[in-house]
């Protein structure tokens, strides 16, 4: 019988953002300040919701639950991100890379679902607004949320499992800034079929899933602004989905540029730029863009300055 030495990786190695040294500093400034406004950002959003009390809505409610989940989301990519672009070794353990892994895939999944929910919760809005109430009350809202992010955790929880029980018995450097699927799969000795497997189902089943509960939601929602006969009225119902569509824009946009892209052993600087895009920028996009473009949320910081 024929013996194999499999020696299991400890400490995986990230190659990084692969950019010149000396634009290192720069953007180690650029992107602490952008995480510092994120934590600012995404808990003065929090608070002022739960402080306004005309904002205890559905929508609203949901905007306060996606910024929780985008402080944390960024908070388990970027702080390593930083240290990385002042260390000359870009380590991480491998429970490390396990625990930041988890947490990224349960946190992305359960950011699109909340999406999704703010969807359905502007197509209930304004396509059936006389029956709002009664669809949308605070006993689905929860339920709703509690969904999003038991699915999102139990994703993850199968992925993560799945992920860092293959043999790492090679080179320890991830073509990454962070611990994702597709770099990890190219690193392991053995089988990784199953995994893939996973990945894929796990990919279309939630992010392809919400992306169409979006989709239709906002097809009826523009059928129904359509049939408004005052331009006003139409201008109204538009601007409180106009928040939510540029939001779920920048975050499918990028994550579908990442993920469908053809396959490839290397990652190109346009993948990793893409994939700053949804770990970095998009926590720091989502309270700004809700707070300067929606008219009740400028009113409530205004009272609450």
């Amino acid at each position: 019988m024929e013996v194999i030495n499999m020696t299991q990786v400890s400490v995986f190695v990230f190659s990084g953002l692969n950019i010149n040294e000396k634009l290192a500093p720069f953007l180690f400034i650029l992107f602490l300040v952008v995480y510092m406004v994120t934590v600012v950002g995404n808990i003065s959003m929090m608070a002022i919701v739960h402080i306004s009390s005309n904002l205890h809505t559905p929508m609203y409610v949901f905007l306060s639950y996606l910024s929780l989940v985008d402080l944390f989301y960024s908070s388990a990519i970027t702080p390593k991100m930083l240290s990385d672009l002042i260390s000359t070794r870009k380590a991480i353990s491998f429970v490390g890379c396990a625990l930041q892994f988890f947490f990224f895939a349960a946190l992305a999944v359960t950011e699109v679902f909340i999406l999704a929910n703010m969807a359905y919760d502007r197509y209930a809005a304004i396509c059936h607004p006389l029956h709002y109430v009664s669809i949308m009350t605070k006993n689905i809202c929860m339920y709703l949320v509690v969904q999003a992010f038991s699915i999102g955790f139990m994703q993850s929880s199968v992925q993560t499992s799945c992920l860092f029980s293959l043999q790492f018995c090679g080179s320890n450097l991830i073509d990454h800034f962070y611990c994702d699927v597709p770099p990890l799969l190219q690193l392991s000795c053995s089988d990784t079929f199953p995994c893939v497997i996973e990945t894929v189902f796990f990919v279309v089943s939630c992010a392809m899933g919400s992306f169409i509960v979006i989709l239709i939601s906002y097809m009826y929602i523009i059928t129904s602004i359509l049939r408004i006969n005052s331009a006003k009225g139409r201008q109204k119902a538009f601007s409180t989905c106009s928040s939510h569509l540029t939001c779920v824009s920048i975050f499918y946009v990028s994550v579908f540029f990442t993920y469908l892209r053809s396959p490839s052993n290397v990652l190109k600087k346009q993948d990793k730029m893409a994939s700053v895009l949804y770990t970095v920028m998009t926590p720091v996009l989502n309270p700004l863009i809700y707070s300067l473009r929606n008219q009740e949320v400028k009113r409530a910081i205004k009272r609450v300055l």
